[in-house]
């Protein structure tokens, strides 16, 4: 490949992580439905822990099986899933919840995202296999489509939820129950 058809197919792939619904934009969600910074915010925690764990595959892939830490980072996943899911549901309305912007929802996401399975499993076995197909280009445009996605959405998210207050509430238990479904999904796997 070229370096126009890396860095396209890192943008394609970018946002086909980023858009399906998960457990990042469920909090995303959950956080843009107060303010669009906010949900920015966690986008960009979730955004810090995707290069997080890209560094951490690219440099433990020579030295050490990845495969062997699935059922632990199942486990882990499903602990952390379930509660950031209780969290949200306990949620009684914007004043419960951290304030837009707040460092503690950048530490949350990124807490989220390093102990999210599908983050951890995408990097130790698809996105290690993309880097080393496409190299730093394929990685720009796939990180190009992650940094816009956690602009665009929390933009989308609060500009409904202006247009349609009661949204809001419904927007933080969908969340909650998408975490929750997801944490019951990988405790099963790591059983």
């Amino acid at each position: 490949m070229d370096l126009l058809e890396n860095l396209g197919f890192g943008l394609a792939l970018g946002f086909s992580l980023t858009v399906p619904p998960g457990p990042m934009n469920a909090v995303i969600a959950s956080a843009a439905a107060r303010s669009s910074r906010a949900g920015t915010v966690m986008g960009l925690g979730a955004m810090s822990a995707d290069l997080i764990l890209a560094a951490v595959v690219f440099s433990l892939s020579a030295t050490f099986d990845l495969r062997s830490l699935v059922r632990p980072v199942d486990a882990l996943g499903a602990v952390a899933l379930a509660y950031f899911g209780v969290r949200l549901l306990a949620r009684r309305g914007s004043n419960d919840a951290v304030p837009p912007g707040d460092t503690r929802s950048f530490s949350q996401a990124l807490a989220l995202g390093l102990t999210n399975p599908f983050q951890i499993i995408w990097w130790f076995t698809a996105g290690l296999a993309f880097a080393r197909l496409g190299g730093a280009v394929l990685l720009v445009g796939l990180f190009g489509a992650v940094a816009t996605w956690v602009v665009v959405f929390p933009l989308a998210i609060h500009a409904g939820v202006r247009r349609y207050p009661g949204l809001e509430r419904a927007i933080v238990l969908a969340s909650g129950a998408i975490l929750l479904v997801f944490a019951a999904y990988f405790a099963l796997l790591a059983a």
